[in-house]
């Protein structure tokens, strides 16, 4: 009796595993059709998932999110553990069983991961969405006449800091950064949110250990940031988690919508926030086209600013680990895999929307 409920459950375990392979493979055959996905699911299904989790799990104070990890690697856990003493037994029926269970929950997270946001990975460009010209062929003096613009507008906001607004609480730091994305929303349909929220993540610890100063949780639709790395890098670091609940997947355009977010914001910290990102990410490419260049723009960040990002490079060295290098590597592969083939150097593209945005403060300087 027992061995014939286990090949029936065999039976129905091969079953659902083969309709999950089907529905997966309909939704990747998506991949190829922007335009439909933008239509249908970023600006249709999306936004109806986001009215009812937004406000849903922004009743927790904690993230839902976190817990679920933790859970699921438990069960991980105790099911490497069980199937150890399943194989001893020599149940290789049961074994089967449960690694067929283990392959749904799998299959299972992958189709919820897609249907809940993942899809979003493959809708047009943000560049394309908020009509921004091309900019990948600006030449080196373009670059560097930008990032000089850059970098005087963080020293202008970096001098407007108070003590205060340098001891701010997180708490604080989250509502300013909400209100940014929401202005930004309000301002443009674009950019279109609902009931945005930040929360810290429960597993900070370890993120400084991955070098990981926040994360987007599709399943629960929660922002997650790290609450202990430096205050200047946390409002634009919580604008960018919150852009994901935007629906912009990829990292380079969250990079993008978090800097406008944070130049259209009053909150001076929430301001310099957002120039202080810009400012590294754009003197990271102007150093790997020229140098000499990079060099000499180093020394017009004023005394502050320079520090401020000596500061954050000492923060994140202090934490450096090989779990750090091979979470790298397994993200890079994730984010190749979802439509972002330049791995980790997508977010350094964010260069380009920047460089497309002040184009025409370019012209006019020269």
């Amino acid at each position: 009796m027992a061995d014939k409920r286990s090949n029936k459950s065999l039976k129905t375990r091969f079953i659902i595993i083969a309709a999950l392979l089907i529905a997966i493979f309909l939704l990747m055959a998506l991949e190829d059709h922007p335009q439909l996905i933008e239509r249908y699911y970023s600006k249709g299904l999306y936004p109806v998932i986001c009215q009812v989790l937004h406000p849903v799990f922004n009743l927790f104070p904690f993230s839902v999110g976190d817990i679920l990890y933790v859970a699921i690697i438990g069960y991980l856990i105790y099911a490497l553990i069980r199937l150890i003493k399943l194989v001893i037994k020599k149940a290789f029926k049961q074994v089967g069983i449960l690694l067929l269970g283990v392959v749904i929950g799998v299959q299972s997270g992958v189709l919820i991961f897609y249907l809940f946001w993942g899809l979003n990975y493959f809708r047009p460009p943000a560049g394309e969405l908020l009509k921004l010209r091309d900019s990948s062929n600006y030449t080196t003096a373009t670059l560097k006449a930008v990032t000089a613009m850059l970098i005087d507008s963080a020293n202008a906001c970096r001098t407007r800091l108070t003590s205060n607004d340098l001891s701010e609480s997180n708490s604080v730091i989250y509502q300013t950064a909400i209100q940014a994305v929401s202005k930004l929303s309000n301002d443009s349909i674009n950019f279109r949110t609902y009931s945005p929220g930040i929360k810290p993540s429960l597993l900070t610890p370890l993120l400084n250990y991955i070098g990981t100063s926040g994360y987007y949780n599709p399943f629960t639709s929660e922002a997650q940031m790290n609450y202990q790395m430096p205050i200047f890098s946390r409002p634009v670091t919580a604008c960018h988690e919150m852009s994901h609940q935007m629906g912009f997947g990829t990292e380079d355009e969250a990079n993008f919508v978090g800097f406008l977010a944070g130049i259209g914001s009053h909150d001076r910290l929430q301001r310099y926030s957002a120039y202080h990102l810009a400012v590294g990410e754009f003197m990271f490419a102007l150093y790997f086209r020229d140098s000499l260049q990079n060099k000499e723009l180093k020394l017009r960040e004023s005394a502050a600013v320079h520090n401020d990002f000596k500061i954050e490079r000492i923060y994140w060295l202090s934490y450096q680990s090989k779990a750090g290098i091979l979470s790298s590597i397994f993200y890079d592969k994730f984010l190749k895999a979802n439509n972002q083939p330049q791995g980790l150097n997508t977010y350094n593209r964010m260069v380009l929307l920047v460089m497309a945005l002040y184009r025409s403060k370019v012209v006019h300087s020269t």
